[in-house]
């Protein structure tokens, strides 16, 4: 090797040294998680984070908990913030849903943030109450073809995750139910358990006991497998609707432009801490499927996601009105 190439290699080492050593340093004070929404599967996974990588990672993850705006309050933080890995989003679907909701957001969900991992899952299913004659889904799609505009659906409100996933079985069956909003999914299950709304597509774990008890009927589990809680549940795709898929997921998110070699240490431990048995163990109490996908994987589920519900929030003509 010439001198003048030696030279150039060494110096291109020399370069290299900082980020190394940043690499390597990290993280060296404790890391901000901001959680977009305070209770349910979110509060469960962001404590078990606090507590499962504070050895791994040798500081505290701190989580801090910033609910408002369907999670945007908590995803525009997080956006503004340092890119520098101290400070981290666990999110919902709403990150990739929102971009079709709102006119103005304080964020773009493409350029702001660096996907870090899917974390977890968590299915959905049709339910109707109980004075509804249909037995199975292509017995309900016959009877709302058959009386147009008289079924209905309750939803948590306009653009929630429960009316998309009602608004989808619509448009991909091409029927016509109406929608009914309320102020929140408990309140729109409670309103189909007074047989104010036939049905409502809600997350597997808020219906089991309701189910279990015969208050309200499950037709299809909207996901490639059936749910192990609701084995006698047929999934969407064996009652002819394999497109009809709706998944509750929550994943882990940086600001743009973090360094490569944080984005892999974050994505190691969390990958690692998800795979944990007793960390599997505990997530299937609360009916947690714990999934996890590379960065770059990440990212092209994440997009995909926003395709998808932007054609059923242009479909529904779904439109919210921001304060």
């Amino acid at each position: 090797m010439s001198l003048k190439k030696s030279i150039c290699c060494a110096l291109f080492a020399l370069a290299a040294l900082p980020l190394a050593a940043a690499a390597q340093k990290y993280p060296d004070k404790s890391i901000r998680l901001v959680v977009a929404f305070p209770t349910g599967a979110p509060y469960v996974l962001a404590l078990m984070i606090a507590d499962r990588l504070r050895d791994p990672l040798g500081q505290s993850i701190v989580p801090d908990f910033k609910s408002g705006a369907g999670g945007n309050v908590a995803s525009e933080l997080v956006a503004k913030s340092p890119n520098d890995g101290y400070t981290l989003l666990l999110t919902s679907p709403t990150i990739a849903i929102s971009p079709s909701l709102y006119s103005k957001l304080g964020y773009d969900t493409f350029r702001d943030f660096t996907p870090i991992t899917l974390l977890a899952t968590v299915p959905n299913v049709l339910v109707v109450h109980p004075s509804v004659p249909a037995k199975s889904l292509s017995e309900l799609i016959k009877l709302a073809r058959a009386k147009p505009g008289t079924l209905n659906f309750g939803s948590g409100g306009l653009g929630s995750g429960s009316q998309l996933g009602s608004e989808l079985f619509k448009t991909l069956s091409k029927i016509n139910i109406l929608h009914v909003p309320y102020k929140g999914a408990a309140i729109a299950m409670n309103a189909m358990l007074a047989g104010e709304v036939d049905m409502v597509t809600s997350t597997v774990p808020s219906t089991i006991p309701l189910v279990n008890s015969g208050r309200i009927r499950a037709l299809a589990v909207m996901a490639p497998e059936r749910a192990a809680t609701l084995p006698n549940v047929p999934t969407t795709a064996e009652a002819g609707m394999p497109e009809l898929v709706v998944i509750t997921w929550y994943g882990l998110f940086a600001p743009a432009g973090i360094k490569p070699e944080i984005v892999d240490r974050l994505h190691g431990e969390f990958a690692k801490m998800m795979r944990s048995p007793e960390v599997k163990a505990k997530l299937a109490q609360v009916e947690l499927d714990p999934t996890t996908n590379s960065p770059a994987e990440f990212a092209k589920f994440v997009r995909a996601e926003h395709d998808k519900w932007a054609r059923v929030i242009k479909e529904a003509g779904i439109q919210v009105q921001q304060q």
